[in-house]
Protein backbone atom coordinates (compact mmCIF):
# COMPACT_ATOMS: atom_id res chain seq x y z
CA UNK A 1 0.00 0.00 0.00
CA UNK A 2 0.98 3.40 -0.50
CA UNK A 3 -0.33 7.28 0.45
CA UNK A 4 -0.44 9.12 -2.98
CA UNK A 5 -1.18 12.99 -2.49
CA UNK A 6 -2.73 13.96 -5.23
CA UNK A 7 -2.92 17.72 -6.81
CA UNK A 8 -6.85 17.79 -6.45
CA UNK A 9 -5.71 17.66 -3.04
CA UNK A 10 -6.46 14.73 -1.16
CA UNK A 11 -4.28 11.92 -0.92
CA UNK A 12 -5.34 8.35 -1.98
CA UNK A 13 -4.80 4.84 -0.11
CA UNK A 14 -3.40 3.13 -3.38
CA UNK A 15 -2.74 -0.64 -3.78
CA UNK A 16 -0.19 -1.47 -6.44
CA UNK A 17 0.97 -4.68 -7.39
CA UNK A 18 2.71 -6.04 -10.99
CA UNK A 19 5.78 -5.26 -12.85
CA UNK A 20 6.10 -1.08 -13.11
CA UNK A 21 7.62 -1.83 -16.50
CA UNK A 22 3.95 -3.83 -17.76
CA UNK A 23 0.73 -2.10 -19.35
CA UNK A 24 -0.60 -0.05 -16.76
CA UNK A 25 -4.47 -0.63 -15.51
CA UNK A 26 -6.18 1.07 -12.91
CA UNK A 27 -8.48 -0.30 -11.16
CA UNK A 28 -12.20 1.43 -9.44
CA UNK A 29 -14.41 -0.27 -6.59
CA UNK A 30 -17.70 0.52 -6.06
CA UNK A 31 -20.03 1.05 -2.78
CA UNK A 32 -19.27 -0.35 -0.12
CA UNK A 33 -15.88 -1.67 -1.33
CA UNK A 34 -12.25 -0.76 -1.10
CA UNK A 35 -9.08 -1.33 -3.43
CA UNK A 36 -9.83 -4.85 -1.93
CA UNK A 37 -12.76 -5.50 -4.54
CA UNK A 38 -9.98 -6.70 -6.79
CA UNK A 39 -8.63 -9.34 -4.42
CA UNK A 40 -9.44 -12.56 -6.51
CA UNK A 41 -8.54 -10.09 -9.98
CA UNK A 42 -5.26 -8.79 -9.01
CA UNK A 43 -3.45 -12.39 -8.16
CA UNK A 44 -4.56 -13.46 -11.62
CA UNK A 45 -3.48 -10.41 -13.98
CA UNK A 46 -0.34 -9.31 -11.31
CA UNK A 47 2.15 -11.15 -14.11
CA UNK A 48 1.20 -9.33 -17.07
CA UNK A 49 0.20 -5.96 -15.85
CA UNK A 50 1.02 -2.95 -13.36
CA UNK A 51 -2.47 -2.78 -11.52
CA UNK A 52 -3.21 0.38 -9.47
CA UNK A 53 -6.39 0.06 -7.52
CA UNK A 54 -6.77 3.10 -5.35
CA UNK A 55 -9.09 3.51 -2.58
CA UNK A 56 -11.31 6.33 -3.85
CA UNK A 57 -11.86 9.34 -1.94
CA UNK A 58 -14.33 8.62 0.91
CA UNK A 59 -13.18 5.06 0.93
CA UNK A 60 -11.31 2.48 3.44
CA UNK A 61 -7.94 4.20 3.67
CA UNK A 62 -8.19 7.48 1.61
CA UNK A 63 -8.82 11.13 2.36
CA UNK A 64 -12.95 11.29 3.55
CA UNK A 65 -13.82 14.94 3.19
CA UNK A 66 -17.48 15.69 4.62
CA UNK A 67 -18.53 17.66 2.12
CA UNK A 68 -21.49 16.58 -0.05
CA UNK A 69 -19.59 18.85 -3.40
CA UNK A 70 -16.47 16.79 -2.90
CA UNK A 71 -18.11 14.08 -4.66
CA UNK A 72 -19.30 15.90 -7.34
CA UNK A 73 -18.71 13.38 -10.34
CA UNK A 74 -16.10 15.78 -12.28
CA UNK A 75 -13.96 16.18 -8.74
CA UNK A 76 -13.91 11.82 -8.42
CA UNK A 77 -13.21 11.54 -12.03
CA UNK A 78 -10.08 14.43 -11.68
CA UNK A 79 -8.58 11.97 -8.41
CA UNK A 80 -8.01 9.77 -11.46
CA UNK A 81 -6.09 11.56 -14.15
CA UNK A 82 -4.32 13.06 -10.73
CA UNK A 83 -3.56 10.10 -9.84
CA UNK A 84 -2.03 8.90 -12.96
CA UNK A 85 0.53 12.07 -13.13
CA UNK A 86 1.58 11.05 -9.92
CA UNK A 87 2.39 7.97 -10.79
CA UNK A 88 3.89 9.30 -14.45
CA UNK A 89 1.60 7.15 -16.77
CA UNK A 90 1.66 8.34 -19.58
CA UNK A 91 -1.34 5.98 -21.02
CA UNK A 92 -3.68 3.63 -19.28
CA UNK A 93 -6.47 1.21 -19.05
CA UNK A 94 -9.49 1.88 -16.99
CA UNK A 95 -11.72 -0.96 -15.06
CA UNK A 96 -14.37 0.10 -13.03
CA UNK A 97 -17.09 -2.29 -10.91
CA UNK A 98 -20.51 -0.12 -9.60
CA UNK A 99 -19.39 3.09 -8.65
CA UNK A 100 -16.11 2.92 -10.00
CA UNK A 101 -17.71 2.20 -13.34
CA UNK A 102 -19.56 4.76 -13.18
CA UNK A 103 -16.90 7.04 -12.62
CA UNK A 104 -14.49 5.26 -15.39
CA UNK A 105 -17.58 5.73 -18.19
CA UNK A 106 -17.27 9.68 -16.97
CA UNK A 107 -13.37 9.42 -17.38
CA UNK A 108 -13.59 7.91 -20.91
CA UNK A 109 -16.29 10.67 -21.86
CA UNK A 110 -13.71 13.17 -21.31
CA UNK A 111 -11.94 12.01 -24.48
CA UNK A 112 -8.43 12.29 -22.74
CA UNK A 113 -5.60 10.22 -25.22
CA UNK A 114 -4.04 8.75 -22.02
CA UNK A 115 -7.13 6.38 -21.55
CA UNK A 116 -6.53 3.91 -24.00
CA UNK A 117 -9.44 1.03 -22.96
CA UNK A 118 -12.24 1.12 -20.43
CA UNK A 119 -13.41 -1.82 -18.84
CA UNK A 120 -16.56 -1.98 -16.74
CA UNK A 121 -18.37 -4.35 -14.83
CA UNK A 122 -22.10 -4.33 -13.74
CA UNK A 123 -22.09 -1.06 -14.35
CA UNK A 124 -24.28 1.26 -16.49
CA UNK A 125 -24.03 3.96 -18.86
CA UNK A 126 -25.22 6.89 -17.92
CA UNK A 127 -27.83 7.58 -20.39
CA UNK A 128 -29.24 3.93 -20.17
CA UNK A 129 -29.00 4.16 -16.54
CA UNK A 130 -31.04 7.62 -15.77
CA UNK A 131 -33.65 6.50 -18.98
CA UNK A 132 -34.43 3.08 -17.08
CA UNK A 133 -35.18 4.79 -13.70
CA UNK A 134 -37.75 7.02 -15.24
CA UNK A 135 -39.25 4.80 -18.09
CA UNK A 136 -38.55 0.92 -16.25
CA UNK A 137 -40.89 0.24 -13.64
CA UNK A 138 -38.56 -2.78 -12.79
CA UNK A 139 -34.87 -1.15 -12.44
CA UNK A 140 -37.13 2.46 -10.71
CA UNK A 141 -38.12 0.12 -8.15
CA UNK A 142 -35.01 -2.17 -7.79
CA UNK A 143 -33.08 1.17 -7.62
CA UNK A 144 -35.41 2.79 -4.51
CA UNK A 145 -32.13 2.11 -2.18
CA UNK A 146 -30.28 5.27 -3.63
CA UNK A 147 -33.19 7.62 -1.85
CA UNK A 148 -32.71 6.17 1.00
CA UNK A 149 -28.75 6.24 1.13
CA UNK A 150 -29.48 9.90 0.02
CA UNK A 151 -31.69 10.80 3.34
CA UNK A 152 -30.04 13.14 6.31
CA UNK A 153 -29.16 10.65 8.79
CA UNK A 154 -29.24 7.78 7.51
CA UNK A 155 -25.56 7.11 8.03
CA UNK A 156 -26.69 7.32 12.08
CA UNK A 157 -29.35 4.30 11.59
CA UNK A 158 -26.19 2.14 9.97
CA UNK A 159 -24.71 3.14 13.06
CA UNK A 160 -27.40 2.46 15.62
CA UNK A 161 -28.01 -1.08 13.73
CA UNK A 162 -24.47 -1.71 13.58
CA UNK A 163 -22.27 -2.03 10.58
CA UNK A 164 -22.98 -6.19 10.64
CA UNK A 165 -26.02 -5.01 10.11
CA UNK A 166 -25.40 -3.12 6.78
CA UNK A 167 -22.65 -6.25 5.75
CA UNK A 168 -25.74 -8.95 5.94
CA UNK A 169 -28.19 -5.76 4.40
CA UNK A 170 -25.94 -4.93 1.74
CA UNK A 171 -24.39 -8.56 0.77
CA UNK A 172 -27.33 -10.81 1.70
CA UNK A 173 -29.43 -9.95 -1.13
CA UNK A 174 -26.48 -10.37 -3.48
CA UNK A 175 -24.32 -13.38 -2.90
CA UNK A 176 -24.46 -16.16 0.03
CA UNK A 177 -22.37 -14.38 2.98
CA UNK A 178 -21.40 -17.86 3.66
CA UNK A 179 -18.90 -17.24 0.56
CA UNK A 180 -17.26 -14.24 1.95
CA UNK A 181 -14.67 -15.23 4.43
CA UNK A 182 -14.89 -13.93 8.53
CA UNK A 183 -11.50 -11.89 7.71
CA UNK A 184 -13.21 -9.93 4.54
CA UNK A 185 -16.57 -9.13 6.67
CA UNK A 186 -14.22 -7.68 9.94
CA UNK A 187 -12.39 -5.73 7.30
CA UNK A 188 -15.69 -4.08 5.69
CA UNK A 189 -16.58 -3.51 9.41
CA UNK A 190 -13.42 -1.43 10.25
CA UNK A 191 -13.20 0.35 7.33
CA UNK A 192 -16.65 1.57 7.61
CA UNK A 193 -16.49 2.62 11.26
CA UNK A 194 -13.41 4.81 10.77
CA UNK A 195 -14.86 8.07 12.10
CA UNK A 196 -16.69 9.85 8.97
CA UNK A 197 -16.17 7.04 6.95
CA UNK A 198 -19.90 5.85 6.22
CA UNK A 199 -21.22 9.75 5.78
CA UNK A 200 -18.02 10.05 3.48
CA UNK A 201 -18.99 6.88 1.50
CA UNK A 202 -22.85 8.13 1.29
CA UNK A 203 -21.93 11.34 -0.24
CA UNK A 204 -21.37 9.26 -3.27
CA UNK A 205 -25.52 9.05 -3.79
CA UNK A 206 -26.02 12.47 -2.12
CA UNK A 207 -23.63 14.31 -5.12
CA UNK A 208 -25.13 12.70 -8.06
CA UNK A 209 -27.21 14.57 -10.29
CA UNK A 210 -29.44 10.92 -10.88
CA UNK A 211 -32.95 11.61 -11.11
CA UNK A 212 -34.59 8.66 -8.78
CA UNK A 213 -38.27 9.33 -9.05
CA UNK A 214 -40.45 7.17 -6.64
CA UNK A 215 -42.65 4.45 -7.88
CA UNK A 216 -45.19 5.35 -9.91
CA UNK A 217 -44.70 9.27 -10.57
CA UNK A 218 -44.71 10.04 -14.16
CA UNK A 219 -41.56 12.46 -14.47
CA UNK A 220 -40.32 13.85 -17.56
CA UNK A 221 -36.51 12.95 -19.57
CA UNK A 222 -33.83 15.39 -17.97
CA UNK A 223 -32.85 17.98 -20.63
CA UNK A 224 -29.78 16.44 -20.76
CA UNK A 225 -30.96 13.26 -21.97
CA UNK A 226 -32.97 15.00 -24.66
CA UNK A 227 -29.70 16.30 -26.23
CA UNK A 228 -27.09 14.75 -28.83
CA UNK A 229 -24.80 12.58 -26.41
CA UNK A 230 -21.10 12.23 -27.11
CA UNK A 231 -20.53 8.65 -28.31
CA UNK A 232 -17.70 6.77 -26.69
CA UNK A 233 -15.27 6.35 -28.72
CA UNK A 234 -12.57 4.50 -26.23
CA UNK A 235 -12.59 1.04 -27.24
CA UNK A 236 -14.96 -0.80 -24.33
CA UNK A 237 -15.35 -4.13 -22.70
CA UNK A 238 -18.85 -4.62 -20.31
CA UNK A 239 -18.77 -7.77 -18.35
CA UNK A 240 -22.21 -8.44 -16.46
CA UNK A 241 -23.26 -10.57 -14.05
CA UNK A 242 -26.76 -11.15 -15.32
CA UNK A 243 -28.57 -12.20 -11.73
CA UNK A 244 -27.67 -8.67 -10.36
CA UNK A 245 -30.58 -7.51 -8.65
CA UNK A 246 -29.79 -3.60 -8.22
CA UNK A 247 -28.65 -3.36 -11.80
CA UNK A 248 -30.62 -5.13 -14.17
CA UNK A 249 -30.22 -6.28 -17.95
CA UNK A 250 -32.04 -3.54 -19.44
CA UNK A 251 -29.01 -1.29 -19.16
CA UNK A 252 -27.49 -3.58 -21.71
CA UNK A 253 -30.26 -2.52 -24.43
CA UNK A 254 -29.03 0.07 -26.27
CA UNK A 255 -25.78 0.18 -25.24
CA UNK A 256 -24.17 -0.88 -29.02
CA UNK A 257 -25.38 2.84 -30.33
CA UNK A 258 -23.42 4.85 -27.61
CA UNK A 259 -20.28 2.57 -27.99
CA UNK A 260 -18.38 3.08 -31.28
CA UNK A 261 -16.19 0.17 -30.19
CA UNK A 262 -18.48 -2.45 -27.89
CA UNK A 263 -17.41 -5.71 -26.39
CA UNK A 264 -20.27 -7.51 -24.24
CA UNK A 265 -19.60 -10.25 -22.00
CA UNK A 266 -22.44 -11.84 -20.09
CA UNK A 267 -21.94 -13.80 -17.51
CA UNK A 268 -25.15 -15.75 -16.29
CA UNK A 269 -24.34 -17.10 -13.14
CA UNK A 270 -22.55 -13.99 -11.53
CA UNK A 271 -24.63 -10.95 -9.57
CA UNK A 272 -23.74 -8.22 -8.90
CA UNK A 273 -20.56 -8.05 -7.09
CA UNK A 274 -18.67 -10.62 -10.11
CA UNK A 275 -15.31 -9.32 -9.11
CA UNK A 276 -14.43 -11.43 -6.13
CA UNK A 277 -17.89 -13.80 -6.90
CA UNK A 278 -16.74 -15.07 -10.44
CA UNK A 279 -13.12 -13.99 -10.68
CA UNK A 280 -12.02 -16.59 -13.16
CA UNK A 281 -14.74 -15.50 -15.80
CA UNK A 282 -13.94 -11.52 -15.00
CA UNK A 283 -10.24 -12.26 -15.59
CA UNK A 284 -10.82 -14.32 -18.90
CA UNK A 285 -12.67 -11.74 -20.22
CA UNK A 286 -10.56 -8.91 -19.21
CA UNK A 287 -6.84 -10.18 -19.73
CA UNK A 288 -7.43 -10.54 -23.36
CA UNK A 289 -8.93 -7.21 -23.85
CA UNK A 290 -6.19 -5.44 -21.79
CA UNK A 291 -3.31 -7.22 -23.53
CA UNK A 292 -4.61 -6.17 -27.17
CA UNK A 293 -4.99 -2.82 -26.14
CA UNK A 294 -1.28 -2.94 -24.65
CA UNK A 295 -0.17 -4.26 -27.64
CA UNK A 296 -1.67 -1.71 -29.91
CA UNK A 297 -1.01 1.44 -27.75
CA UNK A 298 2.57 -0.03 -28.01
CA UNK A 299 5.67 1.61 -30.05
CA UNK A 300 6.75 0.27 -33.13
CA UNK A 301 9.93 -1.86 -32.96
Amino acid sequence: MRRVPLRTGLTLNVALTGERSGPPAILLHGFPESHRTWREIAPRLQDRFFLIMPDQRGFAGSDRPQDVEAYRTEALVEDIFALADALGLERFALVGHDWGGAIAWAAALRGDSRLTRLAIINAPHPVLFQKSLIENADQRAASQYISAFRAPGFDKIVEKNGYEWFFEKTFGGHVDLAKIPEAEKQQYVAEWSQPGAFNAMLNWYRAAKLIVPPPGLTVPLPDWLLRAFPKMRVPTLVVWGMKDVALLPVQLEGLDELVDDLQLVRLPDAGHFAPWEAADSVVAALEPFLAAGAEASAPPA
